[in-house]
């Protein structure tokens, strides 16, 4: 499967680069370039693809608005002149930052990493979803299943799992452990004390998350952007 990618840069030299570095990788194919930022924003409004090559520093929007503003990223390269936007480009998660002139050796070096983590990022696609995990508690090993948890507790060296179906599940076992076992996109930490389980979150009022089942957990400082990223799932009053 190849890694579908676009180019937007002002600079038609810095295009044509990219352009011919590009078709020495096979697994790479570059459906298009763009010379000017609307362009390319308009093209992703429309198709998705797994690479964006595109500048920092263009007249019309920079390449850090436009990248902003996309719902669902792809792999980022950022290209500029100017070393002084490396923290920006690193702070949205770009997977790498190419200073120009690029040259061959530095952009292989670049596509290596990208063909690594496109790749690594499949085989975990691939890899199912566990159902459950086993905790000790009461003197036996307890089945627990990631549909029936609405949120986990810390306290201290113990957690709480609350569950929708039964009493909850007290066991030795630190907050981070448990974090390491659950779907990153079913459940989430918003608390240095708590874990909550997505699909169980209602509304979040006043820095609180309100649950089905009647719970409210306070939201800490530390995790206020993964509530942002529900903002469009769930009802933020």
């Amino acid at each position: 499967m190849k890694i579908k990618a676009i180019a937007i840069d002002d600079e038609p030299l810095a295009l044509e680069l990219i352009k011919n570095y590009s078709a020495q990788f096979p697994a790479l194919q570059l459906l298009q370039t763009f010379d000017d930022a609307l362009s390319g924003a308009e093209f992703l409004r429309h198709r998705q693809v797994d690479l964006l090559f595109i500048d920092i520093s263009m007249p019309d929007i920079t390449g850090i608005d436009l990248v902003r503003s996309l719902p669902e990223k792809p792999m980022i390269i950022f290209t500029t002149a100017y070393k002084r936007f490396a923290y920006e480009g690193f702070e949205l998660d770009a997977l790498d930052y190419l200073l120009k002139p690029i040259s061959q050796e530095r952009f292989a070096r670049t596509m290596q990493k990208t063909l690594r983590q496109y790749h690594n990022k499949h085989i975990a696609d691939k890899t199912p979803e566990p159902a459950s995990f086993f905790v000790y508690a009461e003197y036996k090993q307890v089945r627990i299943m990631l549909n029936d948890i609405e949120y986990i507790e810390s306290l201290e060296d113990y957690i709480r799992i609350h569950l929708s179906n039964t009493r909850p599940v007290l066991t030795l076992m630190p907050l981070k452990k448990v974090l390491e076992k659950l779907p990153q996109d079913r459940f989430r930490r918003i608390h240095r004390s708590y874990i909550v389980a997505v699909r169980c979150i209602c509304t979040i009022a006043h820095r609180r998350v309100v649950l089905s089942s009647g719970a409210m957990l306070p939201v800490s400082d530390t995790y206020a952007d993964f509530i942002r990223e529900w903002s469009g799932k769930i009802n933020i009053l």
